[in-house]
């Protein structure tokens, strides 16, 4: 993926991939690759791109995006009928609408960021109106039931998401994507905007997997396809609240909520692997409640590095992340969506006040929830499942894991390892987290989001200066130095039980369900790549689901059927979706109870006296 080229809409993708004829198609992965090294070079809303000395691809962008197959435009003799088009729209980041998709479960506190990638820059604000049911595509209240049309729209989502399974991220090229892509516009048509949505996800991170963007996660991943599968299979026979919850808003409406103080608490650096960047900025009202202004667009790591002190309009004023996040607003006319995302319409009036720090005042409050309560919120799902822990801890050095060091801290008697929020080597999270390895003994106050797991863990967002409990630090933001760090004196170093990896033996079934995304079918079909005794050990081990799971992942992957001519018929795909399904499901709600189980855990090992703050 190129992340210089403009999101192109699903169904201009699909349109162009479709149109290539079958020797075109074996070569458009050849092609994507090609078009990815080459420079990018943009005037307004045009975008060239030079494909070699006599051919030039033009791409013509409408609010920032590609809509319509005739914006791309190709110079060759064989345009516009070629493979350059379409690999331009392959390469592209996937234009995305604003389907948000209710977020429920463990992964809503994964990646909560994403659903600003299409939040209002301050200048602007989707339309008003008041919370009702999902709407149809012509505007009118849906049915109480699934539609025919929808049922064939959550089929071909199924279909073309097990597709991609079967052949997993090192298979899933261009063509499969596009398939993917075709069938995440049908559902949007169909009123379906949260199984699109899911769809657009899928695509995006095995684009992600393909290209080695440095953000990319299997796990995340994992989770993106269970959530599309999942979706797609619950909506035929839904009805009431939950067939609401599997279709989705297409659109997140923004109530009034008269005036609000807030109060600053911290920005989140947001680089999306969808193509949007910038930054989330996080304040609270005296009540707790947490509130959003986003400055997320399109763009790239050179945009999120900026973003901390570009200017975001709220209302009559503007202030910048930087100077939001450690002050306060005042704002009359508010209207907010209902994940907390502040409007800016020409009714709002806001200005600049004094702000709070983490130690005293209305945001002090947010560290005094105890933090099993936080962790069981975000757990929770739903709008207020933001994730965000508000935490008071001491770092105790870092351990080293597959993904790379993170911090151990003690939170209350209990071992904490808190990640890097990002990989992105243009991103300032990894290097604030190396210093801070060195603060062993430090107590500070931190916010962290939720990673759901059998032991306590979090991405790190945002610190209290180490030298200065007054001031923060945003760590995808701003840069700490080796002065920023206190005298070493006067820290007292901790020592925590480390305990075991995964005390629950549910890697035998997690790196299965994992390296089925990554291999696809044929790894779990390979000799050797059966489940051996696994399925038996984990039996024994009181786990009878999860081996049955196992067991029948690999019974799915090695079914293949041959005719009377000893020829393999073709895979069923259906059958090893849904055993892969099966198989996620259950690995996510496990993990979800050995998570909060895990967090609760505290409560029993907590001393009666906490270290002082010095």
């Amino acid at each position: 993926m190129n992340p210089g080229l403009p999101p192109v809409d699903p169904s201009v993708t699909a349109e162009l991939v479709g149109a290539l004829s079958p020797r075109l198609r074996k070569r458009l992965d050849a092609g994507v690759a090609k078009l990815t090294a080459r420079p990018v070079v943009r005037e307004g809303d045009i975008v060239r791109i030079a494909v070699d000395d006599d051919t030039e691809l033009v791409l013509h962008t409408a609010g920032g995006a590609v809509n319509r197959a005739d914006a791309i435009r190709c110079g060759c003799l064989l345009a516009p009928d070629c493979l350059h088009r379409a690999a331009a729209a392959s390469a592209a980041p996937v234009a995305v609408d604003d389907a948000a998709a209710p977020r429920t479960g463990p992964t809503a506190a994964a990646a909560p960021a994403d659903e600003h990638a299409n939040a209002p820059r301050g200048d602007t604000e989707p339309p008003r109106g008041e919370a009702g049911p999902p709407q149809t595509g012509g505007g009118a209240p849906a049915p109480d039931t699934v539609t025919p049309a929808q049922l064939n729209a959550a089929r071909a989502v199924f279909e073309a998401t097990a597709a991609v399974l079967e052949a997993g991220t090192d298979g899933a090229g261009a063509v499969l994507q596009a398939e993917l892509l075709r069938a995440a516009h049908s559902a949007r048509l169909a009123a379906l905007p949260r199984a699109s949505a899911s769809a657009v996800a899928v695509v995006t991170g095995v684009r992600a997997a393909r290209s080695a963007d440095p953000a990319y996660r299997l796990a995340d991943l994992a989770d993106t396809v269970c959530d599309a599968l999942a979706v797609a299979h619950r909506l035929p026979a839904a009805t009431g609240a939950d067939l609401a919850g599997l279709r989705g808003a297409a659109r997140q409406p923004y109530r009034p909520d008269g005036s609000l103080r807030l109060y600053g608490l911290f920005s989140e650096a947001v680089l999306t692997a969808t193509g949007y960047a910038g930054a989330v900025t996080w304040t609270a009202d005296a009540d707790g409640r947490l509130y959003t202004v986003s400055d997320v667009a399109p763009g790239g790591p050179g945009r999120v590095t900026g973003a901390a002190d570009r200017a975001v309009r709220i209302g009559d004023t503007a202030l910048t992340p930087r100077e939001l996040s450690r002050a306060g607003l005042a704002v009359s006319g508010a209207t907010v969506s209902p994940t907390g995302r502040l409007g800016a319409g020409a009714g709002v009036r806001a200005v600049r006040a004094s702000g709070a720090s983490w130690h005293e005042g209305p945001t002090a409050r947010l560290w005094a929830v105890p933090v099993a309560q936080q962790v069981g919120r975000a757990l929770a799902g739903g709008p207020d499942a933001h994730g965000l822990l508000f935490l008071d801890v001491t770092l105790a050095g870092t351990i080293r894991e597959a993904a790379g060091e993170c911090l151990l801290a003690d939170c209350e008697g209990l071992t904490l390892r808190l990640a890097a929020a990002h990989d992105d080597p243009a991103l300032p999270h990894r290097d604030n987290l190396r210093l801070l390895a060195a603060a062993r003994g430090a107590r500070l106050r931190i916010v962290a989001r939720l990673t759901p797991g059998p032991l306590p863990r979090a991405l790190l967002l945002a610190v209290e200066h180490p030298a200065d409990r007054a001031a923060r630090v945003d760590l995808g933001l701003d840069r700490l130095q080796h002065a920023d760090l206190p005298a070493s004196e006067g820290a007292v170093p901790v020592s925590l039980p480390i305990p075991a990896a995964d005390e629950a033996p549910l890697h035998l079934l997690r790196r299965r369900v994992h390296q089925t995304v990554s291999g696809g079918r044929r790894v779990l079909a390979l000799p050797g790549g059966g489940a051996g005794g696994d399925g038996g050990r984990l039996r024994r081990l009181g786990l009878a689901t999860a081996g049955d799971c196992l067991d029948g992942l690999h019974a799915a992957a090695a079914d293949r059927s041959r005719d009377a001519f000893g020829r393999l018929l073709p895979a069923d795909t259906d059958r090893f979706a849904r055993a892969w399904l099966a198989s996620a499901v259950y690995l996510r709600e496990v993990e979800r109870a050995l998570c909060a189980g895990a967090w609760n855990a505290s409560g029993e090992t907590r001393s009666s006296t906490r270290p002082s703050r010095s």
